[in-house]
């Protein structure tokens, strides 16, 4: 059970005191291709200064601090050692332009930032000024502007507060933190509009702790979760302080990009993250699968259908198995399975919570038949992350969110089946936003989430984003979430937007998985200079067409899509494409490919 009797301000200390010198975090040393890892003992020590040393820089009572890196153990130090002086901490994306950076700084009245390596510090450095006073640079190998006189290391940092008169200072601020105090403002991606900071309490995050406690029994101080998904998302900020509170120990994953490489390295047990990174792994194993010979092949799709009887039609429902298919399961969970979540460094998997955006039925179906414990949810930065998910790995409804959390009330609005959530985890509004705040609550406090929902019983359906559902010019309702849903985890598609608001029919953009296209196009011998020519050939786009047929067959005449663009590069960031979250911003999408689009409606009636 989580230490749910403890403020955020001395949660660290509490559990140094039951743990001491066991280990809490890891991370990589790169340079070595080692593992380090740090004590609970480490974790207080860290925090304790941190805490002290921003009090000698006059950090306040409620004061904003920033932290601007990939993760990195300095994130949790810095986390809560503002806790520790119950300051508030404002996170940004690694990713961010200084433009973004900016904006974030001074609407938080940032004084005080903490940067990751060079690419952060030097975005930081151009938006040092009136607002931003210091920079504290966690990475030791980041070279310093030559104008730079006031920028310090993380670890001089820390020593500035290694004295008495600042300790019993933070003692004092730690014994009159409060539950009402706010713990965060965490940026909102800004999809349409400008960025909103999203304020979350301490309440709120306790709150948090509480109600997975319920939930989620089965998670202990023996298991080992997987820090990926950024900090800086609610997501992963809310897991990692729920692992904090369970005594979780927990593994840093400080690039992206590295993660298949990591992951066989730490072996993890839990590990939250969004459906992108399942339906990644689901696309390898379908072509490991696929390219399987002969008898292999017909083996690993006999093993997926029993794992489906099995868990889906039996163990989900609490219903006893037969004898002669429970033996298959556990052979095929034993040897088949096993094999499978090896390759991806998940055979010690527990419990993988997924959420941030819909997770396809097909995907959660078979990820679940190979017994993959993936734990489906759905929630948003106001209300502190999970509003539902899978009760557990059983009793579940493929094709839903899950159950609505404990302590939460959910209902849908009549007008336009909006999802209205209230609860102790819900933010008490947007920073510095009255007007903003005031817009997504109802008269008796219900949260407004802007996505459209059905519920039965306590299970919550999502329908689609309100804001992002189109109307054709011929009348018709589109949701174009579900359509590009349905093309996701295939293998041939990276990424895909669909069209159709205002228009006659609906369209697309996609951008193909070139690795596997390039693999396609030299099995049919189809020469090709770049890849521009290539998307362009005839037999690409027929065989395009089946792929996309192929995955429609479900959706109404209407809701096809019927043309379609293949782009050579793929949505960005950099090209605000997409938030830092990975959502796509359609209307910007729609503005950098209008050309594109208009060529798809030209000559159509």
């Amino acid at each position: 059970m989580s230490y749910t009797n403890s403020h955020f301000a001395d949660i660290i200390y509490h559990q140094a005191e039951k743990y001491g010198q066991r280990q809490e975090l890891l991370y990589r040393d790169d340079k070595k291709g080692t593992w380090k890892s740090v004590s609970w003992n480490c974790f207080a020590e860290k925090v304790r200064l941190t805490s002290q040393a921003m009090t000698e820089y006059g950090i306040g009572v409620q004061e904003n601090i920033g932290i601007y890196a990939q993760n990195m153990p300095q994130c949790f130090y810095t986390t809560f050692g503002a806790f520790g002086i119950r300051a508030a901490e404002v996170s940004m994306y690694a990713t961010s332009s200084p433009e973004q950076v900016r904006y974030i700084v001074e609407d938080a009245s940032i004084r005080l930032l903490f940067v990751g390596e060079q690419l952060q510090y030097n975005n930081a450095w151009k938006v040092k000024g009136e607002v931003l006073k210091q920079l504290v640079i966690f990475d030791n190998n980041v070279v310093r502007h030559p104008d730079d006189k006031t920028s310090v290391y993380f670890d001089e940092f820390i020593r500035l507060g290694d004295n008495a008169h600042a300790e019993t200072h933070v003692k004092i601020l730690r014994n009159e933190a409060l539950k009402t105090d706010t713990a965060m403002i965490l940026y909102t991606s800004g999809t349409t509009g400008e960025p909103k900071g999203v304020v979350i309490t301490h309440g709120n995050m306790l709150e948090v702790l509480r109600i997975h406690d319920l939930r989620l029994p089965m998670i202990n101080d023996r298991d080992v979760s997987m820090c990926f998904l950024p900090l800086t998302h609610i997501f992963e900020k809310a897991w990692s302080c729920l692992c904090i509170a369970q005594g979780i120990s927990i593994a840093i994953n400080h690039d992206p990009k590295k993660i298949q490489q990591i992951l066989p390295e730490v072996r993890p047990t839990l590990m939250c993250n969004v459906p992108r990174f399942w339906e990644k792994v689901y696309a390898g194993v379908q072509e490991k699968i696929e390219n399987a010979p002969g008898l292999l092949k017909k083996i690993l799709r006999h093993a997926a259908e029993t794992g489906h009887r099995y868990i889906l039609e039996y163990r989900n429902r609490n219903i006893k198995a037969p004898f002669l298919l429970a033996f298959k399961f556990h052979f095929y969970d034993k040897t088949a399975f096993t094999l499978l979540k090896k390759v991806v460094g998940l055979n010690r998997g527990r419990l993988f919570p997924v959420a941030g955006a819909p997770l396809a039925d097909h995907m959660a179906e078979f990820l679940l038949s190979v017994n993959m414990p993936v734990l489906y949810g759905y929630g948003l930065t106001e209300t502190s992350a999970t509003v539902c998910c899978y009760p557990t790995t059983e009793n579940y409804v493929i094709g839903s969110m899950g159950a609505v959390m404990p302590g939460l009330e959910v209902r849908i609005d009549g007008s336009n089946s909006e999802i209205l959530v209230k609860g102790k985890t819900i933010t008490p509004g947007y920073y510095k936003k009255p007007e903003e705040t005031a817009k997504v609550f109802t008269e008796d406090g219900f949260f407004r989430t802007g996505d459209a929902g059905r519920l039965e019983g306590d299970t919550l359906f999502f329908l689609e984003r309100i804001k992002d559902l189109f109307k054709t010019s011929n009348g018709k309702y589109i949701a174009p979430q579900a359509i590009e849903l349905s093309l996701s985890g295939n293998a041939y598609i990276e990424q895909c937007v669909v069209i159709a608001d205002t228009y006659k029919f609906v369209s697309a953009l996609i951008v193909p998985d070139f690795e596997h296209l390039e693999n396609y196009a030299r099995k049919k011998d189809i020469p090709y200079d770049s890849r521009k020519e290539l998307i362009r050939k005839a037999e690409i786009m027929r065989f395009y067409q089946s792929v996309i047929e192929d995955c429609q067959k479900k959706f109404a005449s209407y809701e096809k899509i019927k043309r379609f663009t293949l782009l050579a590069e793929p949505f960005t960031m950099a090209k605000g494409e997409i938030t830092d979250t990975l959502k796509l911003r359609r209307r910007v999408i729609a503005r950098n490919y209008a050309e594109q689009i208009t060529e798809m409606y030209e000559d159509n009636g």
